[in-house]
């Protein structure tokens, strides 16, 4: 064995063919060198050519202009025009000997698309801003699926258009065609346009702009009312992309939307998925963190007893979110009433003060921090905290260390919860067989 090893020296000659493992594990088969990528050495799948005469894979020289890099890899010129022209000659090339080598186990490479340029996404972009100005909903959402198309094919299209301002356009095109009511017959467009922007986030000032107008707004609303399934969950992600991008007073003023707060918390209430769902929960954070009016509306809709099921028994990213909103509506005399009186609601946010996430417990521990502040004297809330586990918990945050706010509050919950000590026992916040659900 020692001197099998020792008569397997490497060649002192480097190969200039690339070798694919075939099917049978003791052949191998030369790529020709004109079908490999001078970066990746690799068989190209896109071959494409640069002003300098040099072919390559796209994807291996769009990621060397990417980074800033302004020669060519093989000549070393400078790059003024760095358009990619598709070599149809060599892919075809390829694809026959892919074709003639397949009993080696080489399979055909697959025509690529051709990508969409900038020149025809700002010529498809006009298009779609004369027809939204025009009012002409059937011509805009065709032009709309087609840059929808594009967008999906690949992330080169996407940031082609996207650079090419197709988020102001898209915005822009929407407001034209809001309309109050929504009428079924006259939804495609809006629905298309709500569909294509998630392609294009994160959106601009102006898009953002144009998507916070109050016509804008009213006919989101509608159609997070009646609209369609991925209609309402496109809705949903839209609203959520417009309130993180906007500052706490333009926030206050998109609350004020009529029925907005409501179908917000319709699709919390009533999910039609968790895509749509966490969407819903990251806007009404942003509302309620914003607007006490919006606190205030949130909680009449009865969205507490959700949030509570929804922390019962969600994913870490669900639970954040859903933690979120919660804090955010206790902030208010109304939803700490209701939270009083619903039986989960201690137990949960005990349960939920470790194990999930620093962001969990930031606002676990705050919303715990609030009920148990603000309660009449003779409540029950910081007993049952007690009972169910908090000060050992919220003394387990203080000595192994949180940021600063939650250690405060910790430290401050600790306080409150000394006084109802005494001989209490303590039961596992894991436990809820025991409790009896409201609903």
């Amino acid at each position: 064995m020692a001197s099998a090893r020792r008569t397997q020296k490497p060649s002192s000659r480097f190969s200039f063919v690339k070798r694919i493992p075939t099917a049978d594990p003791t052949a191998e088969l030369p790529v020709p060198a004109a079908f490999r990528c001078p970066i990746s050495l690799e068989l190209m799948k896109d071959p494409v050519t640069l002003h300098t005469g040099i072919t390559y894979d796209r994807q291996s020289i769009e990621s060397w202009l990417e980074v800033g890099s302004l020669t060519c890899p093989v000549t070393n010129q400078a790059l003024g025009n760095d358009e990619l022209l598709p070599n149809h000659t060599i892919r075809r090339l390829i694809q026959d000997w892919c074709v003639a080598n397949r009993s080696f186990g080489v399979e055909r490479i697959p025509t690529p698309r051709i990508p969409v340029t900038s020149i025809q996404a700002s010529e498809l972009l006009s298009e779609i801003a004369f027809a939204g100005r025009r009012g002409d909903r059937a011509r805009c959402q065709e032009l709309v699926g087609k840059i929808k198309a594009l967008g999906k094919e690949s992330e080169r299209n996407r940031r082609c258009i996207g650079s090419a301002g197709a988020g102001c356009v898209l915005a822009s095109c929407f407001s034209e065609l809001a309309t109050e009511s929504f009428e079924r017959s006259r939804a495609g467009a809006a629905e298309e346009i709500l569909s294509a922007l998630p392609l294009f986030f994160p959106l601009d000032q102006d898009s953002c702009r144009q998507l916070s107008s109050l016509k804008s707004l009213e006919s989101i609303v509608s159609v997070l009312r009646s609209g369609d399934l991925d209609a309402r969950v496109n809705a949903a992600l839209v609203l959520r992309e417009l309130l993180s991008s906007l500052p706490p007073r333009r926030i206050n003023g998109v609350a004020g939307t009529d029925g907005l707060v409501e179908a917000l918390s319709k699709l919390i209430q009533n999910p039609i998925s968790p895509r749509a769902t966490k969407a819903s929960l990251v806007a009404a954070f942003y509302l309620v963190d914003s607007s006490d009016r919006a606190a205030g509306a949130l909680v009449d809709t009865g969205i507490i007893p959700s949030l509570l099921e929804i922390l019962v028994d969600s994913d870490k990213g669900m639970c954040e979110k859903a933690l979120a909103v919660l804090d955010g509506v206790l902030g208010c005399s109304r939803g700490r009433e209701m939270a009083y009186g619903h039986a989960l609601t201690v137990p949960v946010l005990v349960k939920k003060m470790l194990r999930v996430s620093d962001m969990a417990t930031e606002f676990a521990v705050s919303a715990l921090w609030k009920l148990c502040r603000n309660e009449k004297r003779g409540g029950g809330c910081s007993m049952e905290a007690v009972r169910v586990g908090a000060f050992q918990k919220s003394l387990l945050l203080v000595q192994v260390g949180c940021s600063g706010a939650t250690k405060e509050k910790a430290n401050d919950l600790l306080k409150l919860l000394n006084g109802c000590r005494g001989s209490m026992e303590c039961t596992e916040a894991v436990d809820f067989r025991g409790l009896k659900r409201p609903f």
